[in-house]
């Protein structure tokens, strides 16, 4: 008992000095410097006054808000693998990404991007899926980024494995019509069926297709690679109009002419970036479940994100992150860092 009231009091004060010193750090967001960019909405608190371990786990250590409302963006987890052909485990990717999320900090210093000064921010926390049923994970999936993009929001989403995509672009398409697609994956996610079934993460795209949710002439795959069932196993994907980007054409070479020429054919149409963690090679993000040889870099995968600025994005996911399956917590990482890259080039973000 004694040890109980320990606790209690500990967990209050440290609760009290946590919310001291955030209240301090956006009162002063400079820590004591003249800044001109201090922000009227939500801050990631300084390592320099809050310990990174200290708080509620959250994306970036930000606010937890119940909804979407009065949001601009909101990170949102869909921790859900039951759609997994190989390796399970991404169930796990919103929990840990937001674990990692505690280091990247409140600027972009390589584009000048300041989201948070630009846009309220917060993380609404998890759809509450159903791991026993795919099928009636995709509804509760889609009556909740209904209401998350009827508020006005753009979601960026913390998977999951890519199962999760179809349901999220029906949300989109019912507000926005056919969408673009910048997908970034090892895999087209185009397939029929498997085993019988045709919702699993290998086939979220074929259904998007089939109901009409894609505008086909805007979807560009990039990094695609792999062994595979079919002789012409892209060719279902070029008979829609999309644009295939296989990673051996991607090898050696900066992407920033690709996107420059991605910008161009989407135009100002809605667009949403689905970015699958297997399409980084797996030396530098091994924690996946169907991980493919000679991937893309990290600093190819800066380049395709940061490409899409000045696209009309509507929303962004960042899936099949499964942590068991690297011990460092790097996939992790890399993973919470491409999502901070993601916020940066919505639309509205200004520029230091």
């Amino acid at each position: 008992m004694i040890f109980s009231a320990l606790r209690g009091a500990f967990v209050k004060c440290s609760l009290k000095v946590y919310a001291v010193n955030a209240t301090r750090l956006l009162q002063h967001p400079g820590h004591g410097t003249p800044c001109c960019w201090g922000s009227q909405f939500n801050v990631p608190p300084s390592a320099q006054l809050v310990a990174r371990p200290v708080g509620v786990c959250s994306m970036m250590k930000l606010p937890i808000q119940a909804s979407a409302e009065g949001l601009d963006a909101a990170f949102v987890g869909v921790p859900l693998d039951t759609g997994t052909s190989n390796r399970p485990g991404a169930r796990f990717g919103p929990r840990q990404i937001r674990a990692e999320s505690a280091m990247v900090r409140r600027y972009n210093a390589s584009t000048g991007a300041a989201p948070f000064d630009s846009l309220r921010v917060a993380d609404i926390g998890d759809v509450n899926v159903n791991l026993y049923n795919l099928p009636d994970s995709c509804r509760l999936i889609r009556e909740s980024y209904q209401r998350i993009v009827a508020s006005g929001c753009v979601p960026l989403t913390l998977g999951g494995d890519h199962t999760i995509t179809y349901p999220i672009l029906q949300a989109m398409a019912e507000k926005h019509g056919p969408v673009g697609l910048v997908h970034v994956d090892a895999h087209t996610d185009t397939g029929d069926k498997a085993l019988g079934e045709k919702i699993y993460h290998g086939t979220p795209f074929r259904r998007c297709v089939e109901e009409g949710l894609l505008d086909c002439r805007c979807v560009v795959q990039i990094g695609i690679r792999g062994s595979s069932y079919d002789p012409d196993p892209y060719k279902y994907c070029r008979d829609q109009g999309f644009r295939v980007v296989p990673a051996e054409e991607c090898w050696r070479n900066s992407l920033v002419p690709l996107m420059r020429e991605v910008r161009k054919q989407m135009g100002d149409k809605p667009v949403y970036v689905s970015f699958d963690i297997d399409g980084i090679d797996p030396a530098y993000a091994p924690g996946t479940g169907t991980p493919e040889i000679a991937g893309l870099t990290p600093a190819q995968a800066l380049e395709i994100i940061r490409g899409c600025k000045g696209l009309n994005i509507v929303g962004c996911d960042l899936v099949e992150v499964a942590p068991m399956y690297d011990v460092s917590g790097n996939t992790a990482l890399l993973g919470a860092n491409l999502l901070f890259e993601m916020l940066c080039v919505l639309p509205s973000v200004k520029t230091m």
